[in-house]
């Protein structure tokens, strides 16, 4: 699969293995792998790492054609913590490096200054164990946080919960003014806008599936998108959201879905929205 690459270097397509666990992570990425997915999204505190690296080493798919992303938990926010646990996710994953190392949650409530953390990354990414960096979960103010502190040409992307029931569309705005990428995770909202109306007319139109159409509408909006599943054959499907082009119209009745719907937004992590 050749994967659109988007600006900063953030392929725009891959497979999420967020709440997945155990035999289920393992199978979900060798089926992926072995469909042609080379962008693997995990994290510290999805507690799967492990799992994921033995996905990959058993698929055979060489390393250097994978780009494999993991985020820093906020237990490990402190300066003394960011590359040592790092290099126990590259331990776990079984690589020498990750081509992307986020920035979990900004957690307002925890002590250690963002200014830190992003510091420590930098450092990551001069040993090589990073490729790049970038933040998840931030919101404006966090957002001119992180460019005040390392520039915005080092900050890949900010990846956020947005879908076309929660568009986000001032952070988005802010963002792109900046030049940082905008990640979408939970594209399909938990499923729930895959039995819209208005996307299940979309869909017939193309004759396509609600979630090609939820996926193309947000590559379509030069977001990458990170969409999970358990069963073969919807990472199939999903894949194909890639050659879906939707019209002006599409485009602009899932614009008027937005309902602000945010499903992820824990008290002692999550910032306050814009």
């Amino acid at each position: 699969m050749n994967t659109t690459v988007t600006n900063k270097g953030i392929p725009a397509f891959g497979v999420g293995t967020f709440r997945l666990k155990d035999q289920v992570v393992i199978d979900s990425v060798k089926n992926a792998l072995d469909l042609g997915y080379r962008v693997i999204d995990t994290a510290q505190i999805y507690g799967n790492e492990a799992q994921v690296g033995q996905a990959i080493a058993e698929s055979g798919v060489p390393r250097s054609e994978l780009f494999i992303t993991t985020k820093i938990w906020t237990d490990n926010f402190a300066a003394d913590k960011v590359i040592p646990s790092l290099k126990e996710s590259l331990r776990k994953l079984g690589t020498d490096h990750v081509d992307l190392t986020l920035i979990h949650w900004p957690a307002p409530k925890q002590p250690v200054p963002l200014e830190d953390t992003l510091g420590e990354l930098m450092e990551a990414k001069a040993q090589k164990l990073t490729r790049k960096i970038g933040v998840s979960n931030f919101n404006i103010d966090y957002l001119t946080r992180a460019i005040e502190a390392v520039g915005a040409v080092n900050i890949a992307t900010n990846q956020i919960e947005l879908s076309p029931y929660l568009q986000n569309r001032k952070l988005v705005d802010f963002a792109r003014s900046q030049g940082v990428h905008i990640t979408s995770y939970m594209t399909l909202a938990y499923g729930k806008v895959l039995q819209d109306p208005v996307l299940l007319e979309i869909a017939k139109r193309h004759n396509a599936t609600t979630a090609q159409v939820a996926l193309a509408w947000a590559m379509q909006l030069g977001y990458a998108v990170i969409p999970s599943s358990t069963k073969r054959a919807n990472l199939e499907s999903n894949m194909k959201a890639q050659q879906l082009r939707l019209t002006d119209a599409d485009m602009a009745a899932i614009a008027a879905l937005e309902r602000g719907d945010r499903l992820v937004n824990p008290d002692s992590l999550a910032p306050k929205w814009d």
